[in-house]
């Protein structure tokens, strides 16, 4: 690895590091020397990057650096091509319109090899197109995650009948058939799975669940390996 990419890499570790990483910690991530990355980090101190700590007892980044625009390798792009193209395959319409302006925005500020790769037409991901659940928008979904915000369901489980829920939504896994909601179930009290294709209705509660999400979420991946438990 370049100098200039080992110190762009040890900028993103810190800055993405929760606690203090140590130089051998990061040695062994760049599979370099422990010597490099002392002399690395005083190159970046020099250059007045706001790192802090020492030997022994680790290093850490001052909040607030920004770095300079982004740079990809030739295999980074091909990962974000076929990811861009992925994602068109989903029925989140929302998304695919948001990997349609990614894509113009790295075509337009990266240097010409880069944007070849993009060009070039040679990656495709193939398969079934997720065709859109009538019943609600995933962009609602979505939001409704991230702002850790009841849902109400209106939804027609497996048998065909249909019920009303309340939600607390945690995740959405995309099949290439259609998309499920993970979510905590008030009328179960336990996480289930609702498919989109199912979903009649849905709209945001103005009750929230704030704070507890990663909780769920942790309680839900404790069981990844099981079978899921549809709602």
């Amino acid at each position: 690895m370049r100098k200039a990419s080992r110190l762009f890499e040890i900028i993103q570790i810190l800055r993405l590091a929760r606690k203090p990483m140590t130089a051998a910690a990061m040695a062994e991530a760049l599979e370099v020397t422990v010597r490099s990355i002392y002399r690395d980090i005083a190159a970046l101190q020099a250059m007045r990057v706001p790192i802090e700590g020492g030997r022994g007892i680790g290093y850490i980044m001052r909040p607030g650096f920004d770095l300079p625009p982004l740079m990809f390798s030739i295999e980074e792009m091909e990962a974000i091509v076929l990811a861009l193209a992925l994602l068109e395959r989903t029925a989140d319409e929302e998304l695919k319109q948001a990997a349609r302006r990614v894509n113009q925005k790295i075509a337009g500020a990266v240097p010409a090899p880069l944007r070849q790769a993009m060009d070039n037409k040679a990656l495709y991901a193939w398969g079934t197109i997720a065709q859109p659940p009538v019943g609600l928008d995933l962009a609602i979904v979505r939001r409704a995650i991230r702002d850790e915000r009841k849902l109400e369901l209106g939804y027609r489980d497996e048998l065909g009948r249909a019920t009303e829920r309340t939600i607390r939504p945690i995740a959405l896994i995309y099949y290439s058939e259609t998309a499920n909601i993970v979510a905590w179930c008030e009328l179960r009290q336990a996480i289930r799975n609702f498919r989109s294709d199912r979903v009649e209705r849905c709209a945001a509660a103005e009750d929230f669940f704030k704070g507890d999400g990663d909780r769920l979420r942790e309680l839900w991946t404790r069981g990844w390996t099981e079978k899921a438990v549809p709602a």
